[in-house]
């Protein structure tokens, strides 16, 4: 063995050990020559094992089975081949392949487009980083200044895909390119990072200097796009390009893959190509690659190296790094740079670059397989004669409907001739058509022995890909993509929905649907649609059928009301690749909504009832559903639905759950007698109880609705009553039973994200198991009054599940009536509290906390049938706080003279501004004067939202968790795809200054934003909900994502009024850009619901 060889094998193992490297990088190294080596290190003390390293794993390399002396350490196994997947039957997540973006700073869309993300950067262990895989040669002197040359060519790119668009999700990501041409700034990357929609993103060079990038071209079908950058902006290096010669890509050649690997800026990771011929790999339900060969190699790339050259000893690109395997295996895939250099040359000398279709997918298949189809031994003979080196053909995989192979091409079919001239290549193929389209090309296949000739019309590519887009009504549309089409074998037509939202949310997953029928009227096409939804007025509702692309056999129906006022523009974005940018425009105004007509309805009757009182209660059921524009406040959901209850039949009052109506800017429907539908209105949201009272127009109700009496008793435990709710599925259910409890609760704070919680109230529970499948109803007494209501009351997510979990609790009514009566003699509640939170303590915590044995007796004497007193959890932080106010682990003993035993006596405090208090604080009996805070002023009544973040005052969830406010400015969402999600500015942080003025209020915040250019970075400093402050630089983008203010005004009928804030100019209303989805889609904790909570839907009631 040569000195330089066993140095280098001693080195090797070393660093295999060492660095925990994967074993596959072991793979081709010859096992006799690691047996003399292992030999050697037994025999010398001073050998390269570390110390650190386990005996045992040096027992079990040393102890390895014998091989022949030629053989080689295989370690990938059979598990690590990549399987071959077809239309509507696709890998599991550990077969998968993985596009190699890096995800950034939160969780990308849900949906069939997750596995656009390689997620196991998550999981990334600094430790064990493979630096070079032990089957090549250390770099020589050669290599180093070929790695010296190439690196100056590559850029790390930072992108956002700003709204969900064909198979791309909206996400934040970073990928890898290089420059293809220095004097015009091309720079060649992967589709999958340009997309197929909206983008906006920069490239950072390799000596960090950063300029803007500009999609110049995305390929329809493969993997492949051009960015433009300004070559100019280069101020303090030499741009130099590489060279693309798809001719030197080899089996056996060694590369080098340069780019941003793992999301580390420069990572060079080493291979040999493998295999040439391999067919593209299937990514999932995203976008796929198909029609071309592929180039494998194991190189271990990961996240972020999308887009990176492969490169040879001369520095030359030999193919672009696209995926790899997810399941831990070393290979990854490169696209042949054939047709990105064809494309390129097009760029550069300013022709069209024309892409044909037949729409038909072929795979290359091995000659055995193709015998088993048919291929008979005379053309087996004759291609492999032709190809002495090709060991398959092309054969016929997928032929979509009604396309131009349609009918003429078939599945299994095997390509033998195009024009007369003998083909097994994809890269041919892909030429002939792109020089054809508009033409018509001859096809010679055979089909089960059989030849077959037949003339196909080669259609374009750039047709059936979409460039454009409307947004209506809060959903974004356009026509079926090639790529869509492909994917589920369907006819390359319809109206795609591209973003589930606003009207347009679906039960189920946010995207994949096709619209069939709006308003009872086809729409087959892009066109079709955008004229049928001209002429639907605003508030409408109409009916809507649809299919999911997964299952076509199913044709949905439901109801929608078409929001044309939160979402007033019919807006068209069409892709401009001249600017690089999306450019809008508006279609048509929105119309005005129809005057609403009173309707008549009767409501159903409980059968078999024995109190004809109780069976009266379902005439003051009503079907609440609020639907929110905006996330405020931490709240989870856009929509959401519940039964509420008539408490003023005259008056048109319903109260409903705060866990259904959370703030005042929303939409609310209100369903009675499972007949009517009328809107509603905020006019009450009580701070503590989590409750909210809207209001309807009762002229426009010719029902014989019926308001529930309320009871002025608490109820007690024990006591008998008839449970009545509805269930998931709408269905009211009754059940005869007991009070079993009557307790002060605690609903859990939501630590990722607060949001409106209830406090300081007594929950009741009942002895059925109906009561844990209902979260609306009543208890009800056999006299038909109404002794509690049952309410949803929303609590924290749940770690193991990241679900929200929901309580249901009965509320007593008599808390109600005090508020109930203000609002029907037409006052406004105005209401003070105690800004704490309590919970209750027992006679022997209070004796060893100070309570005298005195106020022990006086509680026995005042509540027999429960002893406690109440403690200060928790205090919410107030802006104004008094030096008299009360501490966390203050005991209340009585308030204005009444001894404290139960959470309604706390009641007292709505009504006074000051309350003589006697409380206990470290073990001493003291009298305050507490003072009361408005609770006028805690509702959320502006917001703003800028670049993508949605911003407003600290709502009361937020004081009553933290400690210390550190700006008026809280960060409650952002939209995915944003800058706010490109440069971590999260939901829960403060903001406290922009380019170093302070932001105390929003409108300080505002006065200083949009003085800021567009396109321009800036500064934010943030303080994190632990009081961690950091600086954030961000770049601002109008156009995509325009300033909107959102300002509560009762004079608006949406009782909100909208301002907009673009390219210096201030429009009253909605503006001319921006991409038009719902605003603020991430709270800090991913919602996972996925479904609509629309009853409306009709398949979510079977």
């Amino acid at each position: 063995m040569s000195k330089n060889l066993y140095a280098q094998l001693r080195h090797d193992l070393a660093n295999f050990v060492a660095h925990k490297f994967r074993p596959t990088s072991l793979a081709t190294i010859n096992c006799s020559l690691v047996r003399q080596l292992l030999l050697h290190y037994t025999r010398n003390s001073s050998s390269l094992i570390p110390s650190a390293l386990p005996t045992t794993y040096t027992r079990s390399l040393s102890t390895s089975h014998y091989l022949r002396k030629d053989e080689s350490i295989d370690m990938i196994g059979t598990n690590g081949v990549a399987t071959r997947s077809k239309r509507k039957s696709h890998p599991t997540g550990p077969e998968r392949p993985q596009k190699q973006l890096r995800a950034l700073n939160g969780k990308e869309s849900t949906g069939v487009n997750t596995p656009e993300i390689d997620l196991s950067d998550d999981e990334y262990d600094a430790d064990g980083l493979q630096l070079l895989p032990s089957n090549v040669s250390p770099d020589t002197a050669e290599w180093q200044a070929t790695i010296e040359r190439v690196v100056r060519n590559v850029v790390s790119i930072r992108f956002c895909q700003t709204c969900s668009f064909d198979t791309d999700p909206a996400l934040t990501s970073e990928a890898t390119g290089f420059v293809v041409d220095a004097e015009r700034g091309y720079i060649l990357t992967n589709r999958h990072v340009v997309g197929s929609g909206p983008f906006w993103g920069y490239c950072v060079f390799d000596n960090h200097e950063e300029v803007d990038a500009y999609p110049v071209y995305r390929d329809p079908v493969h993997d492949f796009g051009i960015l433009r950058f300004d070559p100019k902006a280069i101020k303090y290096m030499p741009v130099t390009a590489l060279g693309l010669r798809p001719d030197l890509a080899k089996v056996g050649s060694e590369i080098r893959v340069v780019g941003n690997d793992a999301g580390e800026k420069l990572s060079i990771l080493s291979g040999v190509i493998s295999r040439l011929d391999r067919n593209a790999p299937e990514y999932g339900d995203g976008y796929c690659d198909f029609n071309t060969n592929y180039i494998q190699a194991a190189a271990a790339a990961s996240g972020g190296s999308s887009g990176s050259p492969v490169v040879n000893i001369d520095g030359y690109a030999v193919a672009l790094q696209a995926g790899g395997r997810s399941d831990g295996a070393a290979t990854d895939y490169f696209l042949p740079l054939d047709r990105p250099l064809r494309a390129l040359q097009c760029v550069q000398e300013g022709k069209p670059i024309t892409r044909g279709t037949i729409q038909c997918q072929w795979l290359i298949k091995p000659f055995d397989e193709c015998r088993r189809l048919g291929l008979t031994p005379d053309w087996e003979g004759i291609v492999r004669k032709g190809f002495p080196k090709e060991t398959g053909m092309l054969v016929a995989e997928i032929v979509l409907p009604e396309g131009p192979s349609h009918k003429l091409i078939e599945e299994g079919d095997l390509l033998l001739k195009v024009n007369g001239e003998l083909l097994t290549q994809f890269i041919r193929l892909d030429d002939i058509l792109d020089s054809s389209v508009g033409q018509t090309v001859s096809f010679l296949i055979q089909r089960g022995g059989e030849n077959i000739e037949v003339a196909v019309n080669v259609g374009d590519l750039h047709m059936i890909t979409p460039d454009r887009f409307v947004s209506v009504a809060g959903g974004s549309f356009h026509d079926l993509s090639y790529q869509q089409a492909r994917l589920y074998g369907v006819a390359c037509k319809g109206v795609f929905m591209c973003e589930a939202s606003g009207s347009f949310r679906f039960e189920g997953t946010d995207n994949g649907w096709m619209i069939q029928t709006i308003d009872h009227k086809k729409t087959p096409d892009l066109n079709s649609f955008i004229e049928v939804m001209k002429k639907i007025p605003d508030r409408e509702r109409v009916v809507v059928t649809y299919k999911h692309l997964r299952d076509l056999h199913t044709l949905n129906t439901g109801i929608l009301q078409i929001d044309r006022h939160w979402s007033s523009k019919m807006r068209l974005a069409v892709r401009n690749d001249i600017t690089g940018l999306w450019d809008f425009s508006d279609l048509a105004d929105a119309l005005p909504p129809t005057t609403p007509v009173a309707r008549s309805a009767n409501f159903i009757q409980l059968e078999n009832s024995q109190h004809p009182a109780v069976a009266d209660i379902v005439r003051s059921f009503v079907r609440v559903l609020c639907h929110m524009p905006v996330k405020l406040d931490g709240y989870p959901r856009n929509r959401k639905w519940g039964m509420g209850v008539v408490i003023d039949a005259e008056k048109g009052l319903v109260v409903i759950s705060r866990a259904v109506v959370p703030y005042d800017l929303c939409d609310i429907s209100i369903t009675i007698a499972d007949s009517i539908i009328v809107e509603g209105k905020v006019v009450f949201l009580h701070p503590l109880q989590n409750y909210a009272i809207i209001q309807y127009d009762p002229s426009l109700v010719l029902a014989p609705v019926q308001s529930a009496r309320l009871s002025n008793k608490q109820p007690s435990q024990g006591a008998s009553t008839y449970f009545i709710g509805f269930n998931t599925n709408m269905r009211i259910v009754v059940a005869k039973t007991t009070i079993t409890e009557i307790t002060a609760v605690a609903i859990p704070a939501n630590a990722a994200s607060p949001r409106y919680r209830a406090i300081n109230i007594d929950a009741i529970t009942v002895d059925t198991s109906l009561s844990g499948q209902c979260g609306s109803g009543v208890l009800i007494g056999e006299d038909g009054v109404v002794q509690a209501l049952w309410l949803t009351y929303l609590g924290e997510r749940s770690p193991s599940s990241s679900k929200d979990v929901e309580y249901y609790l009965g509320l007593a009514t008599p808390t109600l009536l005090p508020v109930i009566e203000r609002i029907q003699n037409e006052e406004k509640p105005r209401l003070r509290m105690l800004s704490v939170e309590f919970n209750t303590i027992q006679m022997a915590q209070a004796r060893v906390m100070g309570v005298s044995e005195e106020w022990i007796h006086k509680v026995a004497e005042d509540n027999r049938s429960r002893h406690q007193l109440f403690m200060v959890r928790k205090r919410t932080f107030e802006r104004n706080s008094e030096s008299g106010a009360l501490l966390e682990g203050d005991i209340i003993l009585s308030l204005n003279g009444k001894i404290i035993t139960r959470v309604n006596e706390f009641d007292v405090m709505y009504d006074h501004d000051v309350l003589d208090a006697v409380i206990v604080r470290d073990c001493k009996e003291m009298n305050l004067k507490l003072d009361t805070v408005s609770a006028d002023d805690l509702e959320t009544d502006r917001a703003i939202s800028f670049c993508g973040a949605i911003l407003h005052r600290p709502h009361h969830a937020v004081r009553q968790q933290i400690s210390k406010l550190h700006s008026e400015v809280y960060v409650a969402a952002r939209t995915r795809g944003s800058p706010s999600y490109q440069y971590n500015l999260t939901p829960t942080n403060f903001v406290t200054h922009v380019n170093g003025k302070p932001t105390p209020d929003l409108e300080a915040f505002l006065k200083v934003v949009i003085q800021i250019p567009d396109n321009t970075y800036f500064r934010i400093k943030v303080v994190t909900f632990d009081n961690v402050p950091w600086v954030i630089t961000m770049k601002k983008n109008d156009h995509y994502f325009p300033t909107t203010e959102w300002i509560k005004d009762p004079s608006e009928k949406s009782g909100w009024r909208r301002i907009t804030y673009e390219m210096g100019n201030v429009v009253e209303g909605e503006g001319k850009e921006g991409i038009g989805s719902v605003v603020g889609d991430d709270v800090g904790d991913f919602d996972v619901a996925g479904g609509s909570d629309d009853p409306m839907s009709f398949k979510s009631l079977l």
